[in-house]
């Protein structure tokens, strides 16, 4: 308060940038996931509406999983602060009132509770020791615990959200405190070890502001289970107090789904800190004990020292850290939480896995060790994220909006369902020492929230920047993991939902769709995705193809990894060859087969279009470049064929001067596709400066013409840029040509950006964002699509990851201009 800015200072204070609300904080619009399309649209699906339906019903009576569920569709609670945990420990959001809210402990599933009994709690005594103010921190409204109350005003509170941390700053200077509670996850580019991490640190900055003594409480409270009530009471429990080298406090034992899991709430012994610990409180009661005790005493120093042994059924436990300081003074107390569930399944039960973190804290009884961990790191965590984020931030030149986007999207790399695991020895051994997943292990994250796939490969086509450029082995053990499954096979017969087909699961040398459901058995039985036969999808070739060439010649270096196209080709050549029998007309061009055949599931293109056409010639480039580093020249004269043969092809079946005709039907041909430039994005991420492709002047042509139509004619500019727009208004061909893709719109402002359009691409993105962030309240939740009205559509979702590739669009300016 009034001292000079210290280097600390700046690393710990809340940032001028994020998801900024008071704890009061009311978005102007509720949206809902609950759009019904026209009778039009309607009409033209009611077979798959009807075979949907069917398998809905089936699926539930049979209590297996469904994989998209478009029966009960979550709904934003506009709620949702910065979540905390690692990568692929599972996570637990976090809400910007205090809510502990959305566990996703069991992998990749998530369940949407706020538990009311996990909450940290404040006790002021003046300086005869007087109990002058007792309230929660939380400003969310409760029904059990009635003893529990906030006494805070929220109005007075405010939230500072910049991934991976967050700080509230509470104002009680009518009872002498200023209060700031930093919260830190160890989500670090580069750092394999600390991302991995099942904990967060709770840092509180306790000022005494008055002119007398003041004593001053943190008590943490949490219970067993993530607020599913039928799982929790089904779980035994027990608690026990330990003292750790430098920390004190509770952990908590109990189960999830029938995996073993230990919350530990620690405080950090220093001194003048004095620590209490409740290991036993009824989370269904009113609360009084717990209460009365930490409001009287200011600590739980009088409560039971023991649980009586093991608990059926629910329980809390919780800490509690006392200073006093005298006038002027300030202290910190440092809390954590850590959650330690080492070994998990899915419910196939084929196999346990192992977290990726025991590789350095043990299978068994880790819980003690990351806590002591976490207190002797955390300030060097915080040091690194500062450093991660500093340049973004302190660019004048950046609009505050894309500050916090940047690092704001990126809660979906650990709360994304993500599971980070390590291989056991007999599957490592197998590997050549060349693989990354010996040493990183396997990788996932799903579609979405409630698109219950892991690691959809046509949409982390767009995520993977993210990984990619700060993660990068996750990224490559993904992708060995997809090579791989190139080669597989699945006799499995299924019905797809769109046509009533009957085809395998997974055709071999075909790339699949995803890497299974949580709710089955994944990594094992790969393809869970129900609607179309995704071996004959025009996109998922070329975009495998795209990615490996991207991870081999994007390198810190510059220069290729020779080792990585050797491991990648053989796949890359058979999906490549594969993808020929699509060009029916030997022109060059594959041709699409007027069904939904690719990522735009809904959307039917038909003949030649610029989606799948613009993907297929980017990636013919990208397999002369790779052929080229392996001296193997007859394959790069095929693919160089293709290339000049489709490029003509492409010229002259789809532009028209201002853009690139959707496709070659009759009808809709005329449609302005915001995605239209996807394969040209995709090389200019690889750093080709050249329009290997399409000619640079049809380039920033279309990009002007989509930025004139699709940006600023719908919704005023504020909305992104609508899928399709057409005569003067969005497309209304199908429900996505009406929506706003949030992913796609940040592929389309990284395009913007590399044709130095700037202004447009700030406005095309920054509209977007903010209409969600500062309207709908879709922080930390970001959907697949928005509407131009009233709807958004599945919360939680992966492709908007995609705005790394703004980033990396940035940084290769700033590298060619120097």
């Amino acid at each position: 308060m009034g001292t000079p800015t210290t280097a600390k200072d700046d690393v710990t204070s809340p940032p001028k940038y994020g998801l900024k609300v008071r704890l009061n904080h009311v978005y102007p619009e509720n949206r809902s996931g609950n759009y019904t399309p026209s009778l039009r649209i309607l009409w033209s699906i009611i077979p798959l509406v009807l075979r949907y339906l069917w398998y809905y019903i089936k699926y539930k009576l049979t209590g297996k999983s469904i994989v998209m569920d478009y029966m009960e569709v979550l709904r934003a609670k506009q709620i949702y602060g910065v979540p905390i945990g690692g990568i692929g420990c599972g996570t637990i959001g976090r809400g910007f009132r205090g809510e502990f809210c959305r566990f996703q402990l069991k992998p990749g599933l998530y369940e949407y509770n706020t538990v009311e009994a996990n909450q940290f709690i404040i006790t002021i005594k003046d300086d005869h020791q007087e109990t002058i103010f007792h309230s929660l921190l939380s400003a969310f409204p409760t029904k059990s615990l009635k003893s529990w109350t906030s006494l805070i005003d929220p109005a007075r509170c405010r939230y500072t959200g910049l991934y991976p941390r967050s700080w509230t700053e509470y104002d009680l200077s009518d009872y002498g405190i200023r209060l700031t509670c930093r919260q830190i996850s160890p989500v670090i580019p580069h750092d394999y070890t600390n991302s991995s991490l099942p904990c967060a640190v709770f840092v509180w900055n306790i000022e005494n502001v008055s002119n007398k003594d003041r004593t001053v409480t943190i008590a943490f409270t949490f219970k067993n289970g993530t607020g599913t009530k039928k799982s929790d009471r089904a779980s035994t429990c027990s608690s026990k107090s330990f003292s750790y080298l430098n920390a004190e406090g509770v952990v908590l034992y109990h189960t999830i789904d029938k995996m073993p899991c230990s919350y530990a709430l620690a405080a950090k012994a220093s001194d003048g800190v004095k620590i209490s610990k409740c290991l036993y409180f009824d989370p269904n009661s009113d609360g009084s004990k717990p209460w009365i005790e930490l409001k009287n005493n200011g600590g739980f120093e009088k409560l039971p020292s023991s649980t009586h042994g093991h608990i059926f059924g629910e329980m809390g436990c919780g800490i509690a850290a006392k200073v006093t300081l005298a006038p002027s003074e300030a202290k910190e107390t440092v809390m954590d939480l850590v959650w330690d569930m080492p070994t998990v399944n899915f419910p196939g039960k084929q196999r346990k896995y192992n977290r990726f973190y025991t590789e350095w804290f043990g299978m068994e009884n880790a819980v003690l060790k990351i806590v002591d961990y976490a207190f002797n790191n955390y300030n060097s965590w915080e040091q690194s994220i500062y450093n991660w984020q500093k340049d973004v931030l302190s660019d004048s030149n950046l609009p505050d909006w894309y500050k916090s986007a940047l690092f704001n999207e990126s809660y979906f790399i650990s709360d994304g369902g993500t599971v980070w695991f390590s291989l056991n020895e007999g599957e490592a051994e197998k590997l050549p020492d060349t693989d990354p997943r010996r040493t990183y292990g396997r990788f996932g994250y799903l579609e979405g929230h409630e698109y219950k796939m892991y690691n959809s490969y046509d949409v982390h086509f767009y995520a993977s920047h993210a990984l990619h450029k700060n993660w990068p082995y996750l990224q490559k053990c993904l992708h060995y993991d997809l090579r791989d499954s190139v080669f597989i096979e699945i006799p499995d017969k299924v019905k797809m939902l769109y046509d009533g087909v009957v085809c395998e699961r997974k055709v071999v040398n075909s790339v699949p769709h995803d890497a299974g459901d949580p709710g089955e058995e994944p990594f094992q039985l790969i393809n869970s995705y129900p609607v179309h036969d995704v071996s004959s999808w025009r996109d998922l070739g070329p975009k495998f193809v795209l990615q490996s060439y991207r991870d081999a010649f994007v390198t810190p270096s510059g220069v290729p990894d020779k080792q990585y196209v050797q491991d990648m080709y053989n796949a890359c050549y058979t999906v490549m060859h594969r993808c020929l029998k699509f060009d029916v007309d030997d022109d060059g061009l594959i041709e699409n087969s007027g069904a939904p055949d690719q990522t735009f599931d809904t959307w039917i293109m038909t003949g030649a279009s610029a989606y799948c056409g613009g993907l297929w010639l980017a990636a013919c480039a990208a397999m002369v470049a790779m052929s080229d580093v392996l001296g193997k020249l007859d394959d790069k004269n095929l693919f160089e064929d293709r290339l000049m043969k489709g490029k003509k092809s492409y010229d002259q079946k789809l532009w028209n001067g201002l853009f690139y005709n959707f496709d070659c039907s009759k009808n809709k041909f005329n449609s302005i596709m915001a995605d239209q430039l996807c394969g040209q994005w995709y090389l200019r991420c690889c750093g080709v400066g050249e329009y290997p492709i399409v000619p640079k002047e049809n380039v920033r042509t279309t990009l002007q013409t989509i930025y004139q139509n699709n940006v600023l004619s719908f919704c005023n500019g504020n909305m992104g840029a609508v899928n399709g727009f057409v005569n003067g208004d969005a497309d209304d061909f199908t429900i996505q040509s009406l929506e706003v893709w949030t992913g796609v719109t940040y592929a389309l402002a990284a395009a913007m950006i590399q044709e130095d359009m700037l202004e447009e691409a700030f406005r095309t993105a920054g509209g977007l964002y903010k209409s969600m962030t500062e309207s709908f309240g879709l922080a930390f939740s970001t959907p697949e699509a928005v509407y131009a009205k009233k709807y958004y559509r599945s919360i939680g979702y992966m492709r908007p990851l995609s705005i790394w590739s703004m980033q990396l669009a940035l940084e290769q300016k700033i590298k060619k201009a120097l």
